[in-house]
C-alpha cells in the first residue's frame, strides 16, 4: 500500500483538501484509508451509550459493529501512543494510505499553506514534504500546486506515488 502524508498548520485546509482528493482517487479505482492524528483528547462515543459505559468501566477495547460499519475503540491507558508505522498496519487491504496530522512522519508529504495564517513553512526543515499547495503564489524550492485545483493535486500526488514505487521496483533488481 502506498502512503501519503499532508502537513500544515490548523486552519491550513489539509481537511478540505483530503475531502477532495479522496473521491478523486476512487474514481481512478484505487481504494483509499485515510489516518487521521488528533494533538488533543478526543472521543468518537457519547456518554451515556453501552460503549462508552463499557470503555468507562474500564475495557481495553470495545468493537461496535452493525451491518453498515464497525469501529474498535482501543483505550490507551498507560500504554506509549503508537507509530504511524504500527498504526498503519492495522488497516485492512487497500492501495493509497492517505495521512493527515503526522506532521514529522518520514513519509512524502504535501505541505498545505496558508500565508494568511502567519506561520512559517513547514518545508524548509522537512525533507519528506515534496511538494507545497498554498492559496496564493508564493516562493519555494520545491513544485508548488493551487490549492484550489484539486483534479492537479491528485495527478501529482498519484505521479509522486507511482514514480517513487518504480524506483524502488529498479532498486530491487
Amino acid at each position: 500500500m502506498k502512503v501519503f502524508g499532508f502537513a500544515g498548520y490548523s486552519g491550513s485546509g489539509k481537511t478540505t483538501l483530503i475531502e477532495q482528493l479522496i473521491p478523486r482517487f476512487v474514481m481512478r479505482g484505487l481504494r483509499v484509508s485515510l489516518i487521521k492524528h488528533a494533538h488533543h483528547l478526543f472521543d468518537i462515543d457519547k456518554p451515556g451509550k453501552d460503549s462508552y459505559r463499557h470503555r468507562e468501566a474500564g475495557a481495553s477495547e470495545v468493537l461496535i459493529t452493525s451491518d453498515q460499519r464497525w469501529v474498535l475503540m482501543h483505550e490507551l491507558r498507560d500504554e506509549p501512543e503508537p507509530s504511524l508505522a504500527e498504526q498503519l498496519l492495522r488497516f485492512s487491504p487497500c492501495d493509497l494510505v492517505l495521512v493527515e496530522g503526522y506532521k514529522h512522519a518520514p513519509i512524502p508529504k504535501l505541505e498545505v499553506y496558508r500565508p494568511g495564517l502567519g506561520k512559517p513553512m513547514l518545508h524548509p526543515d522537512d525533507g519528506d514534504i515534496v511538494a507545497v499547495a498554498a492559496d496564493v503564489p508564493i516562493e519555494t524550492r520545491l513544485p508548488l500546486l493551487d490549492l484550489n485545483q484539486p483534479d492537479a493535486i491528485a495527478d501529482f500526488i498519484i505521479d509522486h506515488l507511482d514514480r517513487v514505487h518504480e524506483a524502488r521496483i529498479a532498486a530491487v533488481r
